[in-house]
């Protein structure tokens, strides 16, 4: 996937003027009205035009717009937000306080959700950009091509947060999710864990962070990590289930990193179910420091991301874009921490 970010002036200049009929006339061979004629009624046009114009739209990413002409200004004072879950509390606390920044602005957040499929993404975003929204929040920084050509074409201010890349779609706002899997790797090195394993979900990221963790801890050791991944989504259940998987694989003792700390609550409910100490016999350590990890009993041992932060930083860059100002660092790397408790 090529993310490489074209900084010539005519590039800038492209982004803001965005894709237009007329562009898409252009390229077709035809006239803007014959565009908009053949977008509000295909039955106007030959079908030979038709295949054209379409071919145009394919190439340019150009998304026909739904509310055109309906505000003067040009600025419906809207700005989508698109989250893999709604209900997953990592999210939804980053996009409550990008939420309410917007909002002190005079903005409101029309919110999608696409699940964890980049073809439901680009469905997504392509609904939300006929609508013409002011700007665009994604989350993480791996799209499908049509989804970045339309992101391009539409000349939008788009901002991807929780994820880092030095080569934006036009901003971000996130973290090294590989970095994360090392941190926890060298921590359980550190702590003198002898064997390890790793339980994780179907997201892309947690996948990212699974493999990281497993690389270093191998390279490091020459251990093997076993691993347990899961195609879905993160639950109890699925950590319950992954320590009994765990376990029926051989492992017997030592650290397990899971990519979420709801999986990691499972675990420790398997464990303690099964009569293993925690962390004599296991040892947890999670992701996300949800709200519930330190006071779950055992506490649990997790790796600390600010979601609030995300969410403020997303809306200052949208906000100063809007204002008008230069955004000097377009690539933001909030980092995090490793909290230290009870599990691990």
């Amino acid at each position: 996937m090529d993310q490489t970010k074209d900084t010539r002036p005519e590039a800038s200049e492209k982004r803001q003027r965005g894709v237009t009929m007329e562009t898409v006339g252009r390229m077709a061979g035809v006239s803007q009205v014959t565009v908009s004629r053949a977008l509000s009624d295909p039955s106007k046009v030959s079908a030979k035009t038709m295949r054209k114009i379409q071919d145009a739209i394919a190439a340019t990413g150009f998304v026909p717009n739904a509310i055109a002409g309906a505000l003067a200004s040009n600025k419906s004072k809207l700005i989508t937000a698109l989250v893999p879950s709604i209900t997953n509390i990592v999210y939804s606390s980053m996009i409550r306080s990008f939420s309410l920044r917007m909002r002190e602005e005079g903005y409101q957040i029309l919110l999608s959700e696409t699940g964890f499929d980049p073809e439901d993404e680009e469905v997504a975003i392509a609904a939300h950009l006929s609508r013409r929204p002011d700007a665009l929040l994604l989350t993480g920084i791996h799209h499908s091509a049509q989804a970045r050509r339309m992101l391009l074409a539409s000349g939008l201010p788009v901002v991807e947060v929780w994820d880092y890349t030095d080569s934006p779609i036009d901003m971000c706002v996130g973290f090294r999710h590989a970095e994360t899997g090392y941190a926890a790797a060298d921590y359980a090195i550190e702590r003198g864990y002898t064997k390890a394993a790793t339980i994780a979900a179907g997201d892309e990221r947690a996948l990212r962070r699974k493999d990281a963790f497993k690389s270093r801890y191998e390279q490091k050791t020459g251990s093997s990590v076993l691993e347990m991944n899961f195609e879905s989504n993160a639950t109890l259940a699925r950590g319950r289930e992954g320590l009994a998987a765990l376990l029926d694989k051989g492992f017997d003792t030592g650290l397990i990193f899971c990519s979420s700390d709801i999986l990691a609550h499972g675990v420790i409910i398997e464990a303690t179910a099964r009569g293993m100490r925690i962390p004599e016999d296991v040892a947890v350590i999670g992701f996300g420091d949800q709200e519930f990890a330190a006071d779950v009993e055992p506490s649990i041992t997790t790796i600390k991301v600010d979601r609030e932060a995300f969410g403020s930083a997303a809306a200052d860059v949208l906000l100063a874009r809007f204002h008008g100002e230069t955004v000097e660092e377009p690539e933001i790397d909030l980092g995090f921490e490793i909290i230290r408790r009870k599990s691990a």
